[in-house]
């Protein structure tokens, strides 16, 4: 049974931190490694993680507040697994989402994977394409974060820019140079979104941070960068349209 490392920034979390953790308790694949970087928290976040005594829980405090981007870096640098998934500080996984996800991998010889999910606020499931290539993640960024597993014998230690928004799909497009990213179509994620939540941004500012994706990490012109902002607008639509769908 191969070690799994769940990566997960908080920071003034108190109120949604003890599902997540127990979300990560209740899987049923038990070979795995909570890293929870916690950035300069004012809240009674560290006092919710340390109440959880379990040897598998890693948890490490910033000297000062620097933002997901870099509290991910700290936590994949110092991961053991040799699979890496992510989730969120107020989010929460189905019990089977770790076994399901590592036999989809083992078996169809993937290195890279996501899966369906569902908002808790509204009875919406997403989804996204089978198949990701390089072309396509560049297109738009389909994955989310919590449904994220990747083979890090494989694609090797990614590390991305200070990136205050966007920083998962900087990731992504480093993690596609090596390999296709596959849907598991199954509904393994649970989204809270809520007050504050990145989806709630306006339209411009969600453009703003998109244009800064592609000029600070990837380093593209700023024609470039402005042609791959309009795309992923157009494909933004194009997935509310396709991939998102009313649960009954």
């Amino acid at each position: 049974m191969e070690l799994v490392s769940i990566i997960m920034p908080a920071y003034n979390c108190d109120k949604y931190i003890a599902e997540s953790i127990k979300s990560v308790l209740a899987q049923t694949y038990t070979n795995w490694e909570l890293l929870i970087v916690d950035d300069c928290s004012t809240d009674n976040t560290k006092k919710i993680i340390d109440s959880f005594q379990d040897s598998r829980i890693h948890y490490q405090y910033n000297s000062q507040n620097s933002g997901a981007a870099v509290s991910r870096n700290k936590a994949l640098a110092i991961a053991q697994g040799r699979y890496i998934a992510f989730l969120d500080s107020d989010d929460t996984w189905s019990e089977y989402k770790l076994e399901k996800q590592i036999a989809f991998m083992q078996k169809n010889g993937y290195d890279f994977t996501y899966t369906a999910f569902r908002r808790t606020d509204k009875p919406l499931r997403i989804s996204g394409p089978r198949r990701i290539t390089r072309i396509g993640m560049y297109a738009f960024c389909w994955p989310s974060c919590p449904t994220v597993m990747y083979d890090r014998e494989k694609i090797g230690l990614i590390q991305i820019s200070d990136l205050r928004r966007n920083n998962d799909y900087a990731m992504w497009l480093h993690v596609i140079q090596k390999a296709d990213c596959h849907l598991l179509n199954e509904v393994l994620f649970f989204y809270n979104k809520h007050e504050g939540s990145i989806s709630d941004a306006r339209i411009p500012v969600l453009l703003k941070w998109h244009y800064r994706l592609w000029r600070q990490e990837m380093h593209c012109s700023p024609i470039v960068a402005l042609f791959y902002t309009f795309i992923n607008a157009v494909f933004g639509l194009y997935k509310k349209i396709r991939y998102i769908s009313k649960i009954k």
